[in-house]
C-alpha cells in the first residue's frame, strides 16, 4: 500500500477483525504505549469493534505527561527571573506545577515563548544576546535527536546564552520498570512506533528475553494497530516464543536510525530520571555529556525548588501505569477539563485523559 486511505480501507479492516476473533482464545491485555497510538485507538473506535476478550491498557507514551511536577517548578524558577527567556513546546504551558504553570507566569509578564523546535529556541538566543534562553527539553528518543543537533550547532556558532532544561525520557528502561511492578499485569505490547524509528527494536528484546512477553512495533493508523494485535493474538494462538514483531517495516529497521543515535550519544549522558506514576528510573533520562555541559541550564545556574505537591486525587500516575482508567478519576470532566487541567494526563493531546474527555469510552467510529 502506497497511500494513507489504503490504511484506512474498511474492507480490509473487516478481513483483520475477522482474522483477530478467529484467534481469541480467551482474555488477552495489550498496553500500547505510545499516545499517538491512543489518540487514534479511540478516533477510528477499535475498541468498539475488537472482540470484548482484548482488553487495551494505555500507558507511559506521552512525554508532556510522564514530566514530574518538580521539573514543571523548575522551568517556573527559571521563568521568574528576569534575565531568563523560557522557550517550550506548546502543551507545557498548561501543566500544572505545585503552586502555579507556565501559562500563569506567562500571563503575570514572565517571558515565556512558544517554539516548534530546539533550532526557533537557538535562533531567539541569536537575537536575545542579553538573556539567557532556556529551552525546555521534554520528549523520548523521537525528538532528542534535533535537541543534540541544536546543541552542536549553539556550540558551533558560539551561541553561549542557549541553554536546556533537560527532561528528556528514554523508554527501554521505564517498560522494564513497569513491568517489574507485580500489580501490572500485561500478556503484550504494542511499542512506540516514533520511539522505534530511531532507536530499532533491538532495545526492546528484554521484554521477551526476561518477561516473556510478546511485543509487536505497529505503525499508527487504523490498519497498523489492528494487524498488530492480530500479529499479538496469531503468535499466542500459534503457541511462538514470544519476540519484538515489527509489524511497521516501511518506516522502522532492527538497529534503528544509527545517525540519530550517534547525535544522541554525542550530545548526552543517561542518568537515573524521575517519571510521573513511575517514579525514579536507573538510566532512564538524558543530560548533557561533559564536552556540552555549558548548555546545561542546572550546571550552569542551579536553582532550588520546594518539595513539589500534587493533587491527591489525581489519577495520573495510575493511569500512566494502565492500572486506573481516567473514568475512575474523580476529577475527571468535572474539575479537570482540557481547558482547566489538574493533572497532565488532560493537557496534551497525547494524554489518556485528554484522548478519553474527547472521544468518550469506547471512541468514535467513522
Amino acid at each position: 500500500m502506497k497511500y494513507v486511505d489504503e490504511f484506512r480501507d474498511i474492507g480490509i479492516a473487516k478481513k483483520i477483525l475477522k482474522d483477530i476473533s478467529c484467534h481469541v482464545d480467551g482474555e488477552y491485555k495489550i498496553m500500547e504505549v505510545c499516545g499517538t497510538h491512543t489518540q487514534n485507538i479511540f478516533r477510528y473506535g477499535l475498541r468498539q469493534l475488537l472482540p470484548k476478550e482484548i482488553k487495551l491498557f494505555s500507558g507511559p507514551g506521552c512525554p508532556v505527561c510522564v514530566s514530574p511536577t518538580s521539573f514543571i517548578d523548575k522551568a517556573i524558577a527559571y521563568s521568574r527571573i528576569s534575565s531568563f527567556i523560557i522557550a517550550t513546546f506548546g502543551d507545557m504551558l498548561k501543566v500544572p506545577g505545585s503552586s502555579s504553570s507556565l501559562e500563569k507566569e506567562k500571563s503575570k509578564g514572565g517571558d515565556i515563548r512558544i517554539v516548534y523546535s530546539s533550532l526557533d529556541a537557538i535562533g531567539i538566543a541569536a537575537r536575545n544576546p542579553g538573556k539567557k534562553i532556556v529551552f525546555l527539553g521534554i520528549g523520548f528518543e523521537t525528538t532528542i535527536p534535533t535537541v543534540a543537533a541544536s546543541v552542536i550547532e549553539a556550540k558551533k556558532n558560539r551561541i553561549n546564552n542557549f541553554y536546556v532544561l533537560s527532561g528528556h525520557k528514554i523508554m527501554p528502561p521505564a517498560l522494564e520498570a513497569l513491568l517489574e511492578d507485580k500489580k501490572i499485569s500485561i500478556d503484550g505490547f504494542i511499542l512506540p512506533a516514533h520511539v522505534s524509528a530511531i532507536i530499532g527494536s533491538v532495545p526492546y528484546e528484554f521484554i521477551p528475553n526476561k518477561f516473556n512477553i510478546d511485543c509487536v512495533i505497529a505503525g499508527f493508523e487504523p490498519l497498523d494497530i489492528l494487524h498488530g494485535i492480530y500479529m499479538l493474538l496469531k503468535s499466542r494462538f500459534d503457541g511462538l516464543k514470544p519476540r519484538v514483531r515489527l509489524q511497521y517495516t516501511r518506516v522502522v529497521k532492527r538497529k534503528g536510525n544509527r545517525k540519530a543515535i550517534g547525535l544522541i550519544k554525542e550530545v548526552f549522558r543517561q542518568t537515573d530520571s524521575e517519571w510521573r506514576g513511575l517514579g525514579n528510573i536507573p538510566g532512564s533520562g538524558l543530560v548533557l555529556s561533559n564536552a556540552y555541559k555549558q548548555f546545561d541550564i542546572e550546571m550552569n545556574r542551579k536553582i532550588i525548588v520546594s518539595r513539589p505537591k500534587e493533587n491527591p486525587l489525581c489519577l495520573c500516575g495510575e493511569v500512566l501505569k494502565g492500572l486506573k482508567v481516567p473514568l475512575e478519576c474523580k476529577l475527571f470532566g468535572k474539575r479537570c477539563t482540557p481547558q482547566a487541567p489538574v493533572g497532565a494526563c488532560m493537557v496534551s493531546g497525547e494524554g489518556t485523559c485528554a484522548t478519553y474527555y474527547k472521544y468518550g469510552e469506547g471512541g468514535l467510529t467513522g
